[in-house]
């Protein structure tokens, strides 16, 4: 993964040539901040590691949305994996190539499948048998064949948060591994699909690669006997879900040794290799700036509330996730243990609960570190709260990327 684009200079944290602070003056607070650079490095990563293996990195755009990511990864050859609609018309406003978009996900409405149909996506990746018929039916009233890979869940554990753990039996995805070729043998009598890949995805944040690498001995098995009943698979998509460190002390994966160990497998397997990487690509590469505006003492408990809350980055109060607060000036103030809070009317409105600190006052800025994936995308109105800023940063440059949402945009459709 790619060095760390925010570093303090003269104890002021920077993102790449620009400092963190100059962006919050002129954009205010809350903005989200990403870094260019990095993105762009963790994306040439995988790309790179591959090498001539014939591949396609699809990047998770459920992890960041922003037209400009999106936009800056289409100009560096990335595909795409889209969950819905919405995401599939981002990609093409975005200038993504449609040939090199795949469509996850378990509820595809008719409607978003005759739009991927129409837009000549790369691949469906189906996740049931009624899906299957759907898409046959929708391919065949436009005259088309549908290229499809059947996602399949091999009951692998990837020891990660319940929430985004994908690859066993008692979760929703996919269709269990041990009855995959009876559904592929099925979909035989689908004259408009062409039943040419395999898919697996077992879960997200995963620091350690083994799990993965068990479900795609398990996916190239299935591939092997596929081929042997007649089945022509050309690709496997072998999902995402490399994590990032949140903490300072944890090691980050590195996503050229998880390349390797992928190539290791697949190399001598005559496949087109997909993958769906998003946090490991925009994860690190951003922060949340946020300002002080109160301090609190409520018995021995110290708060330290901010003007970013729940609705702004909600995965502290969703999965208990951790996020480094740094403040934008280093200065001599002592450390403090404090839980850093902010307006949303809930108990459970926290970005870091008995965090150790440097002190902050009323004004001072922080940057609630490592919050590029799942950050604004998962951000809510809740309170009737505008939704933050963003903002790219390339070198020296910065600019905003998505407007501050004002109070007549939060009423905007409403009688």
């Amino acid at each position: 993964m790619s060095a760390n684009p925010f570093l303090y200079q003269d104890r002021t944290l920077f993102c790449e040539n620009v400092a963190l602070a100059d962006i919050a003056s002129r954009a205010g607070t809350p903005t989200y901040v990403y870094s260019a650079s990095a993105i762009l490095a963790n994306y040439r990563a995988y790309d790179d590691g591959f090498g001539a293996l014939p591949h396609t990195v699809c990047y998770a755009v459920k992890a960041n949305s922003n037209l400009s990511i999106l936009r800056l990864l289409a100009q560096a050859g990335a595909g795409f994996d889209i969950v819905s609609g919405g995401e599939l018309f981002r990609v093409l406003q975005a200038g993504g190539d449609p040939a090199k978009i795949v469509f996850s996900g378990v509820g595809k409405t008719a409607g978003e499948i005759d739009d991927a149909l129409k837009a000549g996506i790369l691949a469906f990746n189906c996740e049931s048998e009624p899906e299957l018929a759907l898409i046959d039916a929708l391919a065949h009233r436009r005259g088309l064949k549908a290229r499809i890979a059947l996602r399949v869940n091999p009951d692998v554990e990837a020891h990660t948060h319940h929430y985004i753990s994908t690859g066993k039996l008692a979760h929703k995805f996919g269709i269990d591994i041990a009855e995959a070729l009876a559904v592929y043998q099925r979909a035989r009598q689908f004259s408009s699909l062409l039943l040419e890949g395999v898919s697996c995805h077992i879960g997200s944040q995963l620091m350690d690669s083994g799990p993965v690498m068990e479900a795609v001995d398990r996916v190239l098995e299935l591939i092997v006997t596929l081929r042997e009943k007649g089945f022509d698979i050309q690709h496997a998509d072998l999902g995402g879900g490399l994590g990032v460190a949140y903490k300072p002390e944890d090691a980050t994966p590195s996503i050229a040794a998880f390349i390797a160990r992928l190539k290791d497998r697949v190399q001598n397997q005559n496949l087109r290799v997909l993958v769906e990487p998003g946090r490991s690509i925009v994860g690190g590469a951003g922060v949340l700036l946020t300002k002080t505006l109160y301090r609190k003492t409520s018995g021995e408990k110290e708060f330290v509330i901010v003007d970013a809350a729940m609705n702004d980055l909600i995965r502290p109060a969703l999965y208990q996730a951790y996020h480094d607060i740094l403040p934008l000036r280093q200065s001599s103030a002592p450390m403090i243990q404090a839980d850093v809070v902010g307006p949303v009317c809930e108990t459970g409105d926290f970005l870091a609960k008995d965090r150790t600190m440097q002190e902050a006052f009323p004004g001072d800025l922080l940057a609630i570190s490592t919050a590029g994936a799942y950050g604004f995308v998962q951000a809510s109105n809740y309170n009737t709260r505008p939704r933050p800023a963003e903002v790219l940063v390339q070198g020296s440059e910065w600019k905003v990327v998505r407007d501050r949402e004002s109070y007549h945009d939060l009423i905007r459709g409403e009688a």
